[in-house]
């Protein structure tokens, strides 16, 4: 029992540095900020649509009918100024729990309106795990107020590598892992069962969503048309897929293995653009994969650098 005690233990907490959740931290604030800073004139008028194409999801289903324009309004407004607060590290006790709740709402209350997006579900799970754990310590305006109010032997005790740290991270990696693994269950769990693997319902799914843009205007990739023939390709993509989403949970026990299979997801994604020019923005950029990686290392390259 201790065994799987000191296991579990090991897995969950292990150690990690500060300034890895706090550049988490960063990028995903940059991301969230640029993401509904560039929707905000399309969020304002989704908000203005007619009311009984309202169906509110998720936080908003109290929600009987859409709230007035001018408060969405500020309530938007509110979600950028924390969000700026979030990325600054800018009183994160408070900042961050504000940011994470109003980012679910805004992005629920979106989705009320037309069709639900599930790719923001992981991008609202790591702004919540970020925004109530200690991602402002370190590379912050807290940090650096701190620091500034503290002697240079306080500063020299602060923590740079703790658990505190670490189990976020961790928790990041199996939200993650586990949404991929949940679409590889819904692939199985459907009408065709394991037959998915064989790709032609794959191929005849890349069939109708080129059908579908060229119909509408926006056009099919060309990619579609120029692999729509070749079924073993399909059957190959088809099982590399499944593999991908189905053995997910089982890379966290090894980081190596994790980062592999973290390269992995992040191309199938672009591969899903160029052959149906289906972008998921959060996993191209990489952002979604960043936690597997040890990023403190970037900074200390740079730093190298710098001075020399």
């Amino acid at each position: 029992m201790s065994r799987f005690v000191g296991i579990l233990d090991g897995f969950w907490f292990a150690k990690a540095p500060a300034t890895r959740l706090a550049l988490l931290r960063i990028l995903l604030g940059a991301y969230t900020l640029y993401y509904v800073g560039r929707r905000y004139s399309l969020f304002m008028r989704i908000a203005a649509t007619d009311p009984t194409l309202f169906k509110p999801v998720g936080v908003t289903s109290n929600l009987k009918q859409p709230i007035s324009v001018g408060v969405f309004r500020k309530i938007l407004l509110a979600t950028l100024l924390a969000n700026v607060a979030f990325m600054l590290g800018w009183r994160h006790k408070y900042t961050g729990p504000l940011f994470a709740s109003l980012l679910l709402w805004v992005l629920c209350y979106r989705n009320s309106w037309s069709m639900i997006y599930h790719s923001d579900n992981v991008i609202v799970l790591h702004a919540i795990i970020l925004g109530l754990t200690p991602a402002a310590d370190a590379i912050s305006l807290d940090s650096f107020k701190r620091i500034m109010a503290e002697s240079p032997d306080d500063n020299a005790s602060l923590p740079k590598n703790d658990w505190c740290y670490g189990w976020p991270i961790q928790l990041m990696n199996t939200v993650t892992v586990i949404i991929y693994f949940l679409s590889g269950v819904a692939k199985v769990k459907g009408p065709l069962g394991w037959k998915w693997a064989m790709g032609e319902s794959l191929r005849s799914q890349v069939a109708v969503d080129g059908l579908r843009k060229e119909m509408l205007g926006e056009g099919a990739a060309s990619l579609a048309f120029t692999l729509y023939d070749k079924v073993s390709l399909f059957r190959i993509l088809a099982i590399g897929s499944l593999f991908l989403e189905l053995l997910a949970p089982a890379i966290l026990l090894d980081k190596r293995v994790a980062r592999l299979w973290a390269f992995g997801a992040f191309l199938l994604h672009w591969g899903i653009y160029f052959v149906m020019k289906i972008t998921f923005r959060y996993q191209m950029s990489g952002l979604l994969f960043v936690s597997f990686f040890d990023i403190e290392r970037i900074a200390t390259i740079f730093g190298k650098t710098g001075g020399e």
